[in-house]
């Protein structure tokens, strides 16, 4: 409830700062080497987006494009998750009423509910639609991203993620924990920022590690019915979701992992379905090939460390790079983690977990997670297309880089 409270607040924001936006959709003035000459940038809309959005954030990711495109003059396309519609039925009912009240043509926020097998291939390789803004798996991203670039269009692409957090010998292990429980298990682990690696200097690990099931323990006694207040851990969204869970734990486990708490589904009895489940807590090494992989359930691996380099290289050594970050009260390990040698990571932080991202600045990661970014700073730049300007007022004609043809 409250992290479904959470999100629809994150709507609600990302409305407020794209109304304050409107007016910074500024360009830069540059010096021209001609004399009397004038040059500067500017942006037009780019037309058409369209958006994609996964189950997770039904309601956030959109605002999140949404609104940047409507204050770049676009209109949006929305294909929402197939098993999320009823959201998207409920902010589209609520945007047409707003675009109704304010006489704004209903077209320019769209939505259309379909599997990808119905609108899918077909609405990517579209060639009206000049950007497509995905959020989703690797592996939908790469296919996306083919077919559109194909027709030389664009992508925003927000994929999957392998979040590290670095618990360092200096860390505040009150606030460390906190944070970490929250990352690996809110959302039941199926958010792309979930904490799914903690990355332990060697002296605190066995700490670490009897504070943390302590914790689990004490938090898995509160899953249940997320409309329930007192839950916080809710349901994993499917069947599928659940045998993934199950399966990367058993993998896992032959490559050599430890399964310390948890790793079970619950037994239906009271709850609402069959697809809750205890969070796992697994000793492993960085190298294994499940702990390379994205799983989106609530699993978090244990990681020993002994240096802050050996640490930031375990942090960057997988294919994704979204979210990251150290807790420590050393400065200088705080600033080697956010320097050009530090996490590689579109987001990085220090003595703040990997989950939950403010909408002031821009999000998204590197590597297999994309390379685009939404929501705030200048990711409005993404929506519009970018135009230099060159005015000569000089009355005669003035080649770039002294080029004389005279005729």
């Amino acid at each position: 409830m409250q992290e479904g409270l959470g999100e629809v607040q994150e709507m609600i924001d990302i409305c407020e700062f794209a109304v304050g936006q409107s007016r910074l959709l500024n360009g830069a003035t540059m010096h021209s080497e001609r004399p009397y000459h004038r040059m500067y940038d500017q942006y037009h809309p780019i037309g058409i987006v369209g958006i994609i959005t996964s189950f997770n954030f039904p309601v956030a990711v959109w605002g999140w494009n949404a609104m940047l495109a409507a204050i770049a003059g676009d209109v949006v396309i929305w294909k929402p998750s197939s098993k999320t519609p009823l959201c998207a039925i409920a902010v589209q009912k609520i945007i047409s009423e707003a675009l109704r009240k304010n006489d704004v043509p209903e077209g320019v926020f769209n939505m259309i509910i379909a599997k990808s097998s119905t609108l899918g291939d077909n609405f990517a390789a579209d060639k009206r639609i000049p950007l497509i803004s995905v959020t989703g798996s690797t592996e939908v991203g790469k296919r996306v991203a083919s077919i559109v670039g194909k027709r030389l269009g664009k992508t925003i692409l927000e994929l999957g993620g392998n979040n590290a957090v670095i618990i360092s010998q200096f860390a505040n292990l009150d606030m460390t924990l906190q944070s970490v429980v929250f990352g690996a298990v809110g959302t039941c682990g199926q958010r792309c920022t979930s904490t799914r690696r903690l990355i332990i200097h060697e002296s605190v690990f066995e700490t670490v590690k009897e504070h943390l099931i302590s914790t689990y323990q004490n938090v898995s006694a509160r899953i249940g019915d997320p409309l329930v207040q007192e839950t916080l851990i809710g349901p994993l969204v499917d069947e599928t979701a659940v045998n993934n869970f199950v399966s990367a734990i058993a993998e896992v486990q032959k490559e050599g992992g430890k399964l310390i708490f948890g790793g079970t589904v619950l037994k239906r009895e009271k709850l609402p379905s069959a697809n809750y489940v205890i969070p796992a807590i697994i000793e492993a090494e960085n190298h294994y090939k499940m702990v390379q992989k994205e799983t989106f359930a609530p699993i978090v691996y244990m990681i020993k460390y002994s240096t802050i380099e050996e640490a930031i290289s375990l942090n960057n050594n997988v294919p994704q790079g979204l979210s990251s970050c150290i807790f420590t009260e050393n400065l200088i390990e705080a600033e080697k983690f956010l320097s050009e040698t530090g996490s590689d990571c579109g987001i990085a932080n220090v003595n703040l977990g990997t989950s939950g991202a403010e909408i002031g600045g821009a999000f998204g990661g590197e590597k297999d997670t994309g390379g685009g970014r939404e929501s705030g700073s200048d990711a409005w730049k993404a929506y519009m297309r970018r135009q230099t300007n060159t005015i000569n007022f000089s009355g005669q004609t003035a080649l770039a880089q002294g080029i004389t043809f005279d005729f």
